[in-house]
Order: C-alpha cells, then sequence, then structure tokens
C-alpha cells in the first residue's frame, strides 16, 4: 500500500489525462518518462524497499530486470539462467524478494544483497502456474494459480489455506485492514477476500468494463490502480468502490497511451507502468482530489 498525495499546487502539467466518470478538474496526471531498456512484454513492477529502485518482471527475457527508478535506466538483472516466464514480484518485510517463475509452477525465493540475488528457496505446491504473489505483513505468503484457478496461502513454507473459483488469477495485493485484492483475470473481476481467504466482495465488469485486468497497486486510503489490459488502460476505483478515473482509452504508443497494460506501482504522487505491449516501463506524476 502506497499514499497518493494530492498536490495540484506542486504540479505543472503540460500534459493532461484522458479520464472518464470524473469532474474536471480532480484527475490530473503528467508523463514524466519511459524506459529505453531491452525488456520484452514486461508485467508486474515493485519497488524496492528503500525506492531507489524498480524490479520488473521482463517476462519474455525469463529474468528480473532492475531500473533505477527516477531515471528508468537498466541498472542489473538476474534470473534469466533459471527463471521461466517471470510475472510478479514481491519483498517481504526482511527483504527478501518473491518471484511468480509460471513456467516453472513455482514461487522462487531470493536473498538480495544490494542489487544481486541469490536464489535460497521456493513454494511449488498446491498450484500450477503461478502469476501473482504477495508477502502479507501478517507473515504469510499467498500465491494465485492461474493454471490451477485458485490462490494459495502459505505459513513457514507450508499450505495453511486455499480457495478455488477463480479464473487466471493475476495479482494479489493487500487491503488496509488486512484484506486482499485478486485481479481474477479470466472472470473481469476483482475480488476481495478476507487474509483467511473468504470471499467478502467482488467487482465486477458490468460496473467497471473490466477486460482482462492483470495488476493493481492499493493506496492506504483503500483506493485502487488496476492495469485493465483487453481496455488498454489505467482504472482508478475509490474505496466505496466508485470508478474515479480512466488513464488511456485505446491502444497506441505516447503520453496517456498504452498497449495491454499490466503492471502498476505507487509511491507518493508517482505512477509507474508497464506498458507490456510496447516493452517499456513509463512513469507519471499524477494527483487525486
Amino acid at each position: 500500500m502506497h499514499r497518493l498525495f494530492a498536490t495540484h499546487a506542486a504540479l505543472s502539467l503540460a500534459l493532461t489525462a484522458v479520464f472518464t466518470s470524473i469532474p474536471a478538474g480532480a484527475f490530473e496526471a503528467q508523463f514524466v518518462g519511459a524506459s529505453d531498456a531491452r525488456l520484452g512484454n514486461p508485467h508486474d513492477v515493485k519497488l524496492s524497499p528503500d525506492a531507489r529502485h524498480l524490479f520488473v518482471s521482463d517476462v519474455d527475457n525469463d529474468r528480473v530486470a532492475v531500473l533505477d527508478a527516477q531515471s528508468l535506466a537498466l541498472v542489473a538483472a538476474f534470473g534469466d539462467d533459471h527463471q521461466n516466464g517471470t510475472h510478479d514480484i514481491d519483498f517481504d518485510a526482511a527483504g527478501r524478494l518473491y518471484v511468480a517463475d509460471t513456467h516453472n509452477h513455482r514461487v522462487a525465493i531470493y536473498a538480495m544483497r544490494g542489487l544481486e540475488a541469490e536464489l535460497v528457496g521456493e513454494l511449488s505446491q498446491a498450484f500450477s502456474k503461478p502469476e501473482g504473489v504477495l508477502a502479507h505483513r501478517n507473515g504469510r505468503i499467498y500465491v494465485t494459480g492461474a493454471g490451477s484457478g485458485n490462490i494459495v496461502a502459505y505459513e513457514n513454507g507450508k499450505v495453511v489455506a486455499q480457495a478455488g473459483g477463480l479464473s487466471a488469477p493475476h495479482d494479489i495485493e493487500a487491503a488496509p485492514n488486512g484484506d486482499i485484492w485478486i485481479a481474477d483475470a479470466g472472470n473481469d473481476r476483482l475480488v476481495r477476500m478476507t487474509a483467511g481467504l473468504r470471499t467478502v466482495s467482488s467487482l465486477d465488469s458490468e460496473v467497471y468494463g473490466f477486460s482482462g485486468p492483470r495488476y493493481l497497486d492499493v493506496l492506504d486510503d483503500g483506493t485502487l490502480i488496476v492495469a485493465d489490459k483487453y481496455s488498454h488502460s489505467i482504472k482508478i476505483i475509490a474505496e466505496d468502490g466508485r470508478l474515479v478515473a480512466t488513464l488511456g482509452d485505446r491502444a497506441g504508443l505516447g503520453p496517456n497511451r498504452f498497449r495491454t497494460p499490466e503492471g502498476v506501482e505507487v509511491r507518493g504522487d508517482m505512477l509507474w507502468i508497464a506498458d507490456s505491449g510496447n516493452d517499456r516501463i513509463v512513469k507519471y506524476r499524477f494527483s487525486l482530489d
């Protein structure tokens, strides 16, 4: 979870976002820049604990690419000698890195020493083709099996809970109260569950127009930032369920245009997006009243 700062006065916006379902002036976004590194269909993105680096699931290159969070320059990479279809990334409280190593049917666990990663373990029970992983503050690790249509909770390396009924589930993120949000991509919806994996509610395509939601972030006030792949957009949904804004409205290349976006990460007033179909990471500064 991250806080979104509403700082209109601090922003001098040259570019205004394409948006819908919002009063004029309440949401603004400025395109800051894009990566020029050789990425292949990047998916989820995650800031390092010190917020200096952006860890990118570089799917087609079977690796984790590490970018400077400010300049978006490629500064490191690892995993291409043993990963296969890298999809999601998360850090636990101790700084260990969990990577959804999809086609190896496992979550790979790394000890990080600066930007050097050492493979120290894996999780591989009760799911297939994992595409989402969450290191929850309760100490559990949650994994979505895109191939098995389920979500699995691990504690101390052992399965302690699981739930099915999902279709190609992708990202998992924690809500402020400890619940978890799941991008149930094949069903074009988001599902909210308790930490014990009891379903609480869902946000469906009939209301939000979802078309393959993939990865998301949750702000401190409960706002959801969702990469909706096939609508080529980023959707912002308030904690009370209102669709607040949509950034992007059709496939393209350039400011406020994306092609099958997959990943999002927010810190302060900065938003990083995996513009997957354009093989790049883009960065925006934005405000939301």
